[in-house]
């Protein structure tokens, strides 16, 4: 196993019920499927005791919370304070995931825009990177992006990424992440994968979202840590990269963003 490339499922959620009562099993598929950290992702704040005991009982799995987009209407309006306390916990490693969702949520676009200017904030406070969802709102998405950024610096992740080349382009020019998710290896993704190809290597990360959006051959069902190998080997080949030297990249990449991730020690 020594000899498997290793590599970071920068996004997933184990928290939901697909998962109930597996984790241990999940978390070793993940092990041997070469994935050495894992990043559990709160969408509901009333969810993160839950999602942060999962990352305390489990030494790979880090955890980041938030308000989804698509739940921002329906939840308490989160506040930057709320959100920085949360980060003081050691495996507390980024902030959302937060965004807009105008697929089916396009009626609360005001609140979801309020609540996305709260978690950039909290990630300008403290350092840690932003976890962005978008769909169906490009425009607004990298309009406030920028505009946050010129107020004050942050990283940030486009998790899961699948929007237009030109918000790539706005991601990037901010020196911000792609994440690569199992849609990038869909047959049909092919002008998805050209985006990707055009982007530089060293801003890329891989993800499951699991537990939806496997990769093939997993696509219908239920997806998981482990699978994010199968999504890493069609970004070796979108770059034209040995796996292995794909994986490593992808590896530092993820580093390089989650550096509270890459620096943290178990306590003794």
């Amino acid at each position: 196993m020594s000899d498997t490339p290793q590599i970071t499922d920068s996004h997933c959620h184990l928290d939901f019920p697909d998962f109930e009562g597996q984790l241990d099993q999940i978390v070793a598929n993940a092990a041997e499927a070469g994935v050495t950290h894992m990043v559990t992702i709160c969408t509901r704040l009333r969810n993160e005791p839950t999602v942060r005991a999962i990352a305390e009982a489990h030494a790979p799995v880090f955890y980041a919370a938030g308000t989804h987009p698509m739940s921002a209407a329906d939840e308490p309006m989160v506040t930057v304070d709320e959100l920085v306390a949360l980060a003081q916990h050691p495996k507390f490693v980024g902030i959302g995931e937060t965004g807009l969702d105008y697929h089916y949520t396009a009626d609360s676009a005001d609140v979801q825009k309020q609540s996305l200017r709260v978690h950039i904030e909290a990630a300008q406070r403290t350092g840690l990177p932003l976890i962005i969802h978008a769909r169906a709102a490009d425009d607004d998405v990298a309009r406030i992006l920028a505009e946050e950024h010129r107020n004050a610096p942050y990283s940030c992740v486009m998790h899961c990424f699948s929007s237009s080349a030109e918000l790539a382009k706005a991601a990037l020019d901010l020196g911000f992440y792609l994440s690569m998710s199992g849609i990038a290896a869909f047959p049909k993704s092919q002008e998805l994968r050209d985006i990707f190809a055009a982007a530089p290597v060293d801003r890329v990360l891989v993800e499951t979202d699991a537990p939806y959006l496997a990769p093939p051959p997993y696509r219908g069902k239920r997806n998981e840590p482990a699978y994010t190998a199968h999504t890493a080997r069609k970004g070796a080949e979108v770059f034209g990269m040995d796996y292995a030297d794909f994986a490593a990249q992808t590896q530092a990449n993820f580093d390089q963003l989650f550096t509270k991730a890459a620096t943290y020690k178990a306590a003794a």
